[in-house]
């Protein structure tokens, strides 16, 4: 029997459907984009149409202003695209982020998107998706790393946070979904007291409290009533790029920490000026990864923005059919 064909192409554009004539995250604008989650190397304004998930929709809208496309569609169930159904299911990576689920051509794709199978209490949990085709991503793709329990990290800055009491802890974490669970993780931990944010942070973070995300007192990093010495011993979220501004000056001693997968290497840290890292990651570590391949058994896997190599013979050394996808335009665990 011939091989079904394929629902799905690469475009310079990015992932396209003919017979939905749709893109899954191009990376031009396009007249009809599906959208997985809105991190700006997936979400980008400009299209014609998008759909996805509302607080997809919503934190786009935010980042880009209500006009970032010229109609907006809410996924909602099963749908129909042409002669293709489609569907979005959770991702466990941030608020409102999916994978999309393309059904066409006799075959079931399962597009991953940005994805991640560690409880994080900022967005709903990862959902096994059955496919014959499964697209993941590979950020993370290399067996060393394997991502350490977050709640110890969080531990790791509360007990840094003890032994110095007269400096101030800057966190740097991404302003959309990482900056969120930095702050979940240390309300778990039991940190009660106020954790001040950055300004970049305060309508993403206020969007997450209206969709019942409890992230506890939060007050603005530049509140002129208070002196820079009444910031000892308090934990500060910013963007990253805040390391690099003068904004910073504005804190007593301040300890640098930066909360990102890439904190297991070393160099990465040393390279930003990290005193304090911490491996927290919004991706599938090499153990994941390796694992949802085994449990959803497509019958093929297609790899994607990371180390597609070292996947795809792993694919090869447990007799699964893989290649790579060599999309361009994706940044690892940035915006």
């Amino acid at each position: 029997m011939a091989k079904a064909k394929s629902p799905l192409l690469t475009r310079p554009e990015g992932l396209y459907c003919p017979s939905g004539d749709f893109y899954i995250d191009p990376m031009r604008p396009v007249k009809r984009a599906l959208v997985t989650h809105a991190h700006a190397d997936h979400a980008r304004a400009g299209h014609g149409a998008v759909l996805a998930t509302r607080q997809t929709l919503d934190l786009m809208a935010i980042r880009y202003g209500d006009d970032f496309a010229g109609a907006r569609q809410v996924a909602d169930g099963e749908m129909t695209l042409g002669d293709t159904r489609v569907s979005f299911h959770p991702a466990g990576h941030v608020l409102g982020s999916a994978q999309i689920s393309v059904t066409a051509e006799g075959q079931r794709v399962t597009v991953s998107g940005d994805y991640a199978r560690v409880a994080n209490p900022s967005c709903a949990e990862w959902e096994p998706v059955p496919c014959d085709i499964f697209v993941t991503e590979a950020t993370f793709g290399l067996p060393v790393f394997r991502h350490p329990d977050p709640a110890g990290e969080a531990e790791k800055l509360l007990a840094s946070v003890a032994a110095f009491p007269e400096r101030a802890h800057i966190v740097g974490a991404y302003s959309l979904g990482k900056a969120q669970r930095v702050i979940m993780l240390l309300r778990q931990a039991g940190w009660d007291a106020p954790i001040y944010i950055h300004g970049a942070l305060q309508r993403i973070c206020d969007y997450h409290i209206a969709q019942g995300v409890a992230l506890g007192d939060l007050r603005p990093a530049t509140d002129d009533s208070m002196k820079k010495a009444d910031f000892a011993g308090q934990i500060i979220i910013a963007p990253p790029s805040a390391f690099e501004a003068t904004w910073a000056q504005r804190f007593p001693d301040p300890v640098l920490a930066f909360a990102s997968g890439w904190m297991s290497v070393r160099a990465r840290a040393r390279q930003r000026g990290v005193e304090l890292p911490l491996v927290i990651s919004d991706h599938v570590d090499w153990a994941d990864l390796t694992r949802t391949i085994d449990e959803l058994n497509p019958a093929e896997t297609w790899v994607t923005h990371g180390r597609e190599d070292a996947v795809i013979r792993w694919c090869e050394l447990q007799g699964r059919a893989a290649r790579p996808l060599h999309l361009a335009g994706y940044e690892d665990e940035a915006e």
